[in-house]
């Protein structure tokens, strides 16, 4: 039986080794630097950065999800973006992915959210179907954009027109 909680700076460690596990599967664990200590640091402190919430089948550590809020201009309120919803592999086809997506929209609505938003590799088509069986679509037209490394050091280190 699958029983979701919210996290606590207890379980940095688990969250960072399911961040690594979620990497591995998306063939990009070499890009994890993220560690117990970045963790606590942001989301454990009194202003966290993200949420998050594990959920556990039968007393074992089976699933997480990481979260922050967002805001639209357009519809006036918060939205929740989810960073991760990552269910391991032996814990799979049980409804756990489905109970954590479901707790989100309930915090979501809670927090008078107009909707959820995350991404999915477009290679990943049990997760597309998981997560259109669940209502959700695909934005077309938007492309994600990201701003990093070397690029971004420059940006941020160039001097603003004046």
């Amino acid at each position: 039986m699958v029983v979701i909680r919210k996290a606590t700076a207890a379980d940095a460690t688990l969250i960072v080794d399911m961040i690594r596990e979620l990497a591995d599967f998306e063939h990009e664990l070499n890009q994890v630097d993220a560690t117990p200590q970045d963790l606590l640091r942001d989301g454990f402190g009194a202003n966290p950065r993200f949420y998050a919430s594990v959920a556990d089948w039968d007393g074992q550590p089976a699933a997480y999800a990481l979260y922050f809020f967002t805001y639209s201009t357009w519809a006036g309120r918060p939205s929740l973006f989810v960073e991760d919803l990552f269910v391991r592999a032996q814990f799979r086809s049980k409804g756990i992915g489905k109970a954590l997506l479901q707790h989100l929209a309930v915090i979501a609505r809670e927090h008078n959210c107009f909707g959820m938003h995350w991404e999915v590799l477009d290679w990943n088509a049990t997760a597309i179907d998981f997560y259109r069986s669940a209502g959700a679509s695909i934005r077309r037209g938007w492309q994600p954009m990201l701003l990093m490394g070397r690029a971004f050091e420059e940006l941020s280190l160039s001097k603003p027109l004046s």
